[in-house]
């Protein structure tokens, strides 16, 4: 997660909450001083759902491994993201990987890729359309 998408999706939100308040108001949303297009927030949003998407498919993966869900959770997390050691006596600051199942092991490899080279370059692998040209 680059800290843009962040920015972006509070622009976002802020804009929403304000035109709650003042249905009849204008308010652009601007990054850097210059408007932020539509399909950059639709692509940020997109991107944020993908993101919490294999997150949660990552996590019951992992439970369906059975590993426990601190540990399940904070490995997806760790993959997607690139940070480091996840949490619990498992795969902890004291622990390692190496006493999760094999099966673990490949799925956590994936998702490091998926985080690594970012979600959509990775998926769009997977899309018929792509290899038709």
């Amino acid at each position: 997660m680059k800290i843009f998408r962040f920015v972006v999706v509070a622009i976002m939100l802020r804009a929403h909450f304000l035109r709650l308040l003042y249905p009849r108001g204008v308010f652009p949303r601007v990054y850097a001083g210059r408007p932020l297009p539509d399909d950059v927030i639709g692509s940020v949003v997109v991107f944020f759902a993908l993101y919490f998407l294999c997150y949660g498919a990552l996590t019951i993966a992992l439970m369906a491994m059975e590993l426990d869900f601190l540990t399940s959770a904070s490995a997806a997390v760790s993959m997607l993201s690139n940070v480091g050691p996840g949490l619990g006596p498992v795969i902890g600051p004291a622990g390692n990987f190496a006493g999760l199942p094999e099966a673990a092991k490949w799925l956590l490899c994936f998702a490091m890729l998926l985080g690594r080279l970012e979600l959509f370059t990775v998926l769009i692998l997977f899309m018929p359309r792509f290899w038709r040209g």
